[in-house]
């Protein structure tokens, strides 16, 4: 008792000296000042200050994106140590970071889904910036690049935004069938993943307009308005995302809000004198050395090659959609965008094909 008791005494007063956090002594002390301002001590003399930038790099799917980063010292001087470079990726949903690479010298070590990709960049003098090589849609986010010297610990965040589409999505279920899982599932079946706040906020701001709540990549369910009215949150509301907050990601059912990136392959429209069914379109597009384009595909490609085709065709999902880049007479409204019949049980249509490069 009387060891756990001077065990104790021994903390408490160690407690009015300099605070303590993970097994380190933080360099930080309060200035005899009074005035609520700290004084930094830095153990050899000189501050470690990271640097990226503060506006994002924008990258697009399967490109190699650099990710800058640079280090210096204030004043400069000599490193002490070996410098050690970490880069990790943080979560939408604040959990762990991801690591992607760490390197100490010379040697550096990718991980995850990172492997072969991620790349130390030996460009200049105190370089430490990230290559991303085939860049995926799950790429898209915040990057933390953190150098350590000794027991100096500095980092900063650098963000890659994919260039990219959202598009809203409901299966031939109908509207709301969806739990958070099942909306992860479906937006990769159509080439696509689901799209983050920023990614959403972004469409918006391009005027996408949907009254339709669906999951976001955060476990959160949002949708964005452009114009007020009763049924999509009220006339006295201003234009905006409307939120749902976080649900919970089994027993709640919703749409979904999936994006898509560049393609890396072509979307090509067949067609036959008497139309085709479903399993016949599957099979035109195998002929022709390609797959029947999915959702994400057709989004992609109005987008960012401009496929402007006022012909009804088949999709991956059994859906039958058409895109119009150049609105006209007899091709639906008078905005751009992406035309759909639903998901027919008869008849007989076109078919768009996607085919890798």
């Amino acid at each position: 008792l009387s060891l756990l008791l001077e065990a104790t005494l021994l903390q408490l007063v160690s407690a009015f000296h300099r605070p303590f956090y993970n097994g380190f002594y933080y360099n930080h002390i309060m200035n005899d000042k009074g005035n609520g301002q700290e004084k930094v001590d830095y153990f050899n003399g000189a501050r470690l200050v990271v640097e990226t930038p503060k506006d994002p790099v924008y990258s697009s799917n399967g490109a190699n994106v650099t990710l800058p980063c640079r280090y210096h010292y204030e004043p400069d001087q000599e490193a002490k140590h070996k410098i050690r470079i970490k880069w990790s990726k943080l979560r939408d949903d604040y959990t762990k970071d991801q690591d992607v690479l760490v390197a100490i010298g010379k040697t550096y070590v990718a991980f995850g889904d990172f492997q072969g990709r991620a790349h130390f960049h030996r460009g200049g003098w105190r370089e430490a910036s990230l290559i991303i090589s085939d860049v995926r849609l799950q790429d898209d986010g915040k990057y933390r690049c953190e150098v350590i010297d000794g027991l100096e610990d500095e980092s900063d965040v650098v963000e890659l935004r994919l260039k990219g589409i959202v598009f809203p999505y409901q299966p031939s279920l109908g509207q709301y069938k969806l739990n958070f899982h099942e909306a992860e599932r479906v937006c990769q079946e159509q080439g696509a993943i689901l799209a983050t706040f920023n990614q959403l906020f972004q469409a918006w701001s391009e005027g996408l307009d949907w009254c339709n709540a669906g999951w976001l990549a955060d476990g959160t369910v949002q949708y964005p308005i452009r114009l007020p009215r009763k049924k999509c949150g009220g006339l006295h509301l201003a234009p905006g995302i409307r939120s749902y907050g976080p649900r919970h990601q089994f027993l709640h059912r919703f749409d979904a809000f999936c994006f898509s990136s560049g393609l890396r392959g072509e979307v090509f429209y067949l067609d036959h004198p008497a139309g085709m069914t479903l399993e016949e379109a599957k099979q035109s597009c195998q002929n022709a050395g390609a797959e029947i384009a999915r959702v994400g595909h057709l989004y992609s490609a109005w987008k960012f090659l401009g496929l402007d085709r006022c012909d009804a065709g088949w999709l991956a999902d059994g859906s039958v959609r058409y895109p119009i880049a150049k609105p006209r007479a007899n091709c639906g409204p008078a905005e751009p965008g992406i035309r759909s019949f639903g998901f027919p049980s008869k008849g007989r249509f076109g078919v768009f094909c996607y085919k890798e490069r």
